[in-house]
């Protein structure tokens, strides 16, 4: 390359090993000190399994296919019900990690809140199949998940409440004519 001097980025990079390696006396990084990771940040997926239905929403909106979801169906007898009703019955319910590309989609199109970010991030492996995650191994994973942020008093009152004070179930009532 003409007018580069010959050895400059060998002498930046050494110049950065160095000021690495004199770090001022008290100094800790990553290993020894966790880091403060931002509220709600993305870490590992987790699974609250007795809320799965089994619906697949989560395993078809994937975009890298790893979550896999095995399930059957059981009968049950409703009382006072004419016919008994079926239901999804959760067998199998796993994530690959060495797959995923924690976009979050997952979590978001779940409409019956099983999955659940937790800001855990130290999950490595040494051989790559063990990142195949099982229901087990997710739903370890729920105790490490945040609560939710309190609502804003000064905020909007949530849709719900807006809906049961006007009378329930979304409905506006209107004065009879």
């Amino acid at each position: 390359m003409a007018g580069s001097v010959p050895g400059k980025g060998l002498a930046k990079g050494l110049a950065t090993t160095l000021k690495t390696m004199v770090r001022p006396a008290g100094t800790q990084q990553y290993p020894d000190v966790q880091p403060e990771l931002p509220p709600r940040s993305r870490g590992v997926i987790a699974l609250l399994a007795e809320n799965c239905t089994s619906c697949m929403l989560c395993a078809r909106e994937c975009p890298d296919w790893c979550i896999y979801i095995d399930s059957h169906k059981e009968t049950v007898q409703v009382e006072g019900a004419a016919r008994a009703r079926q239901k999804n019955v959760l067998d199998r319910f796993a994530i690959d990690f060495s797959l995923c590309m924690y976009c979050g989609i997952c979590v978001e199109v779940c409409p019956f809140d099983a999955l659940y970010w937790s800001p855990e991030f130290e999950y490595a492996e040494y051989d790559i199949r063990d990142m195949m995650h099982e229901s087990d191994r997710l739903g370890e994973w729920m105790t490490t998940v945040p609560a939710p942020p309190a609502h804003d008093p000064n905020g909007e009152p949530a849709k719900e409440v807006t809906a049961a004070e006007r009378g329930g179930r979304g409905r506006v009532s209107r004065p009879p004519r």
